[in-house]
C-alpha cells in the first residue's frame, strides 16, 4: 500500500536533519583534530622533541672531589686517591644476568661484592649507576673499554677513594669514611641525591662524620648519550661540582706519632694542649686501628678482632673515655676551699693515715699517715686525709662548681665523636638519678676525685691548662677552613685569685721536682723546660676491711682488668707554660710509675719539636732513655716532606 507523499516528505526530512547532525559533529570532532595536532606539532614542538632527546640523553651526577685534611704544618692525614672501578645502569643493560656473564669472562668479579651489586640493580632506580667492580686494575679497565659495544649499560670508570697516609696515628681523630648505609640514610630527614648513589662514602667516625657536610662537597651533572644498547656515545656538556672544603687541624703530626708510639702496648689516652690557643697538639688514643681497613668495608674476621681485643682499640679514649680522676682532681678541691674561705695555704691537717666519718673509716693511700700537712706538702705528697677534711669544711657543691669552672663536668664543643661530658655530681644530681639522699661520705670521696666524679683526659688537660694560666682556655682541634683562619680557644679570665692559684702551682711543681714528690723520678732537669704536676690513681674496685687487715693486694699481684688506673696531668715551663699535658693508662697502676714517665716524655718531645737531648733527663735514667728513644724512633712512620704533600 502507498504511503501518502506527505509521509514521504516529512521522512526525508527527518533523514536529511539527521545527517546534518552528524555531519556536523564529524566536523567538528575533525576540527578539533586539527586543532589537537596543530597544538602539539607547533606549541609543544619543543616539549616532545625534548622528550625525544631523553630516550638517548641521560643526565648523570659527578660526585664532587672530597676535601682533604692537613696538619698544622700543611702535611696531609687525609687525601684522595685514583680508583678504577666498572659500573652498570640497568635500564641501559637490558638483560643484567647476560652482560655480567660475559664482563665476568673479561674481569675477575668478588663473589661478595658481585652480590651486592645484584641487590642495588633489583632494587634501586633503573638509571642509577651501581659498582659491579671496584679497585679493579688499569688492564682490566682497558678490556672493558675495548669490548663496550658487548657491553650495554657498563661503564669503566675512574674514581676517587679516602687514603690515611698516616693509618692508625689518626684512626681516633680524623676518623674514616665508608659507603653510604640504610642506617646512615634514615638519619638524615632529606638525603642529598649523592647519598643515594651506591658505594657513595660519607664519614663515619671523627672528623669525617662530624664535618662531612664540609668535606663532601656539591655534585656537578653531565649530560651523555647513549645508543639504542645503552653504550655511552659522547659527553654532551658538564656542569662541574664544588669540592669539599680542605681542613687543617690543629694537631702536630710528628708529635701524634711520637705519642702514639710512647703509648704502644698499654690502654692508654694522652692529650697534649696549648695554653696559649688551646690548640689540640696530639689527641692520642691507645691501642689504635688502620682506618684504610673501613674505607671499603672491613672483613668479618678483621673486625671481630677490633671487638675481641681486652684493650678495646675502637673507642676514642681520649675523647670518650671517662674515668675517676683520682688525686689530680686535688687541686680542684684546693682552690674551692680556698676561694670558700674555708683553709689557710700554712695552715695543716693531722694525717694519721684515716679519717672516721660517720662511723666509716676513709683511708689515706700511705697506710701510717703523713702527720701534719699544710697545702703545700699535701699535694706534693698527695695526702687523702687533709682533702677530706677539705670535703666536710667546703661541700660538693662548691666543689662541683670550681670543677666546672675549671672544665670538668663539661661536653667540649669539638668536632669529635662521642665528647664525654664527665660527671661532677651535686646533691640533686643524686636525689634524681640515684634516687637517694647526698650523704658527707659521698663529699670525702668526690674531694679525691673518686665516688661518683668522672672526667675525660681532654678535660683533664683543660684543667691544667686552666690551672696554668687562670683563663677559660678551650680545646681546638680545626685551625682553618679554605685557608679561613678559625677561632682560637685563648678564653677570657677565670677570675681566680692569683695569690691562691701561685699556691696550688708552687705545690705541683714541687711534686715533680722536690725529692719528696710523687713524681721526683720523673721530672725533668732541663731548667727551661721543668713541668709542674700532678699524680693520680683511681680504684676500680672495693678494698675489704679483711684486706686492709691482711695487706692491700698490690696491683702487680691482681688481674689487669682489677689494677688500678694510672693518671698524670702537668703544664710546662714552669715559668712561662705553653703546654699542658694528661696522660690515662687504664689499669696501669700508680700514676707515679705508670703515668708520669709517659707524660715527661710527652712533655720533652712537645717542648723540643724532636727527640730531647739526653742531658733533659735525669742522669740514671738516660742509658735507658737512650734505648728507648731509638725503638720509638723504629716505630713511628718517616713523615713526606715532599713540598707536594703540602698545603
Amino acid at each position: 500500500m502507498r504511503r501518502p507523499g506527505r509521509d514521504n516528505a516529512e521522512s526525508q526530512r527527518r533523514i536529511t536533519r539527521r545527517g546534518l547532525i552528524v555531519a556536523g559533529a564529524q566536523a567538528g570532532f575533525v576540527g578539533l583534530l586539527a586543532l589537537r595536532m596543530r597544538f602539539m606539532q607547533v606549541e609543544q614542538a619543543d616539549q616532545f622533541r625534548l622528550l625525544a632527546d631523553e630516550n638517548r640523553i641521560n643526565i648523570r651526577l659527578i660526585p664532587p672531589t672530597r676535601g682533604r685534611i692537613f696538619d698544622r704544618d700543611g702535611a696531609v692525614v687525609a687525601e684522595n686517591v685514583p680508583s678504577y672501578r666498572i659500573t652498570m645502569v640497568r635500564e641501559e643493560a637490558g638483560d643484567v644476568d647476560k652482560v655480567i656473564a660475559r664482563l665476568a669472562k673479561l674481569v675477575e668479579l668478588d663473589p661478595d661484592e658481585l652480590e651486592r651489586a645484584r641487590r642495588d640493580l633489583r632494587d634501586l632506580r633503573g638509571d642509577t649507576p651501581v659498582t659491579v667492580a671496584d679497585r679493579v686494575t688499569w688492564n682490566d679497565i682497558s678490556r672493558v673499554a675495548v669490548n663496550t659495544p658487548a657491553l650495554p649499560g657498563v661503564t669503566p670508570e675512574v674514581g676517587l677513594s679516602r687514603r690515611y697516609p698516616l693509618g692508625p696515628d689518626y684512626a681516633h681523630v680524623v676518623g674514616y669514611v665508608g659507603p653510604v648505609s640504610e642506617r646512615d640514610l634514615e638519619r638524615i630527614d632529606a638525603p642529598d641525591q649523592l647519598l643515594l648513589i651506591p658505594r657513595f662514602q660519607i664519614g663515619k667516625i671523627g672528623l669525617e662524620a662530624k664535618l662531612e657536610e664540609l668535606l663532601r662537597g656539591k655534585a656537578g651533572t653531565k649530560r651523555v648519550e647513549v645508543n639504542a644498547s645503552g653504550r655511552v656515545m659522547r659527553e654532551l656538556d658538564r656542569v662541574e661540582g664544588e669540592a669539599g672544603a680542605d681542613i687543617q687541624i690543629t694537631i702536630d703530626n710528628d708529635l701524634q706519632s711520637y705519642v702514639h708510639a710512647r703509648l704502644a702496648e698499654e690502654s692508654a689516652a694522652a692529650v697534649v694542649m696549648d695554653c696559649e690557643t688551646g690548640d689540640l697538639l696530639a689527641c692520642a688514643s691507645a691501642p689504635s686501628f688502620d682506618p684504610n681497613l673501613f674505607v671499603r668495608g672491613i672483613s668479618v674476621s678483621d673486625y671481630k678482632a677490633l671487638l675481641e681485643n681486652k684493650y678495646r682499640p675502637l673507642p676514642n679514649k681520649a675523647v670518650q673515655g671517662i674515668y675517676p680522676p683520682g688525686s689530680t682532681f686535688k687541686m680542684v678541691t684546693a682552690l674551692a676551699a680556698l676561694e670558700a674561705g674555708q683553709v689557710d695555704p700554712a695552715e695543716t691537717v693531722y694525717c694519721p693515715g684515716h679519717m672516721e666519718v660517720s662511723g666509716r673509716r676513709f683511708h689515706c693511700w700511705k697506710r701510717v699517715g703523713h702527720g701534719n700537712v699544710n697545702l703545700h706538702t699535701s699535694l706534693r705528697d698527695s695526702c687523702d686525709v687533709y682533702y677530706y677534711d677539705m670535703a666536710l669544711r667546703t661541700g660538693i657543691e662548691n666543689i662541683s662548681a670550681m670543677a666546672r669552672r675549671l672544665g670538668l663536668g663539661v661536653q667540649h664543643d669539638l668536632p669529635l665523636t662521642s665528647v664525654a661530658a664527665g660527671l661532677m655530681p651535686t646533691k640533686d644530681w643524686k636525689l634524681v638519678n640515684k634516687g637517694e639522699d647526698w650523704v658527707i661520705g659521698d663529699s670525702v670521696n668526690a674531694a679525691i676525685g673518686q665516688g661518683f666524679v668522672l672526667a675525660s683526659p681532654l678535660q683533664l688537660a683543660v684543667m691544667t691548662a686552666r690551672l696554668a694560666t687562670n683563663r677559660s682556655v678551650s680545646p681546638r682541634l680545626v685551625k682553618s677552613v679554605d685557608g679561613v683562619e678559625q677561632p682560637t680557644g685563648h678564653g677570657e679570665d677565670l677570675g681566680l685569685n692569683e695569690n691562691m692559684l701561685r699556691e696550688v702551682r708552687k705545690a705541683m711543681f714541687a711534686v715533680s721536682n722536690n725529692r719528696r714528690g710523687t713524681a721526683y723520678s720523673s721530672r725533668i732537669i732541663e731548667d727551661a723546660f721543668r713541668m709542674a704536676g700532678k699524680t693520680g690513681t683511681s680504684q676500680v674496685r672495693n678494698i675489704t676491711a679483711a684486706e686492709r687487715a691482711r695487706g692491700v693486694t698490690r696491683n702487680a699481684d691482681l688481674p689487669w682488668e682489677r689494677r688500678d688506673h694510672a693518671l698524670f696531668v702537668n703544664f710546662a715551663p714552669f715559668d712561662n707554660p705553653k703546654i699542658a699535658v694528661a696522660v690515662v693508662v687504664e689499669h696501669g697502676g700508680g700514676g707515679s710509675t705508670a703515668a708520669a714517665p709517659i707524660a715527661r716524655d710527652i712533655t720533652l718531645q712537645a717542648l723540643y719539636g724532636e727527640d730531647p737531648p739526653l742531658a733533659a733527663y735525669p742522669a740514671k735514667d738516660r742509658g735507658r732513655i737512650e734505648t728507648q728513644q731509638e725503638k720509638l724512633r723504629r716505630a713511628r712512620p718517616q713523615h713526606d716532606s715532599d713540598e707536594s704533600d703540602r698545603a
